[in-house]
């Protein structure tokens, strides 16, 4: 008949990884071989400039942008249409743009991928895990110093 389920009354246990080992995963500036990946929407027309700063700010730290890769929100009709649903809040970007930053970071063996937008913790994590190499955004890549 109906047997009565046991249920495992043992607290689980959740190991968190230390900050202070997170921390030294991510690479300084100075002598850095990275890629510049920006994500802007259609309706900022500077991303050209924000991006050629980006890029300057990090050379002038000791960094090499070896790729600057962009991808914009919107700008297409199809964009457009989907401009009202999410974009990824795992990877910040679409699966498509991630396999062309992972590829470019294989052909120019870098060091890191720099974001221009802030990435949360969780993006960092999954972004590090997919494209092979640490994952910072601007202003945690040039505070690292």
């Amino acid at each position: 008949m109906h047997q009565s389920r046991r249920r495992d009354r043992r607290v689980a246990r959740r190991v968190r990884p230390s900050r202070a080992r997170r921390q030294s995963s991510q690479p300084t500036a100075a002598g850095a071989d990275v890629v510049l990946v920006g994500y802007f929407s259609a309706k900022q027309k500077d991303f050209e400039t924000l991006m050629a700063s980006a890029a300057a700010e990090l050379t002038a730290r000791g960094a090499r942008v070896g790729v600057q890769i962009v991808q914009r929100r919107g700008v297409s009709d199809g964009g457009v249409q989907k401009m009202g649903l999410p974009y990824s809040s795992r990877t910040l970007l679409s699966y498509g743009k991630v396999r062309e930053v992972a590829e470019a970071c294989d052909q120019a063996s870098v060091d890191a991928v720099v974001f221009v937008a802030s990435l949360t913790e969780r993006q960092q994590r999954v972004l590090t895990a997919m494209l092979g190499r640490p994952a910072v955004s601007l202003s945690d890549f040039l505070t690292a110093d």
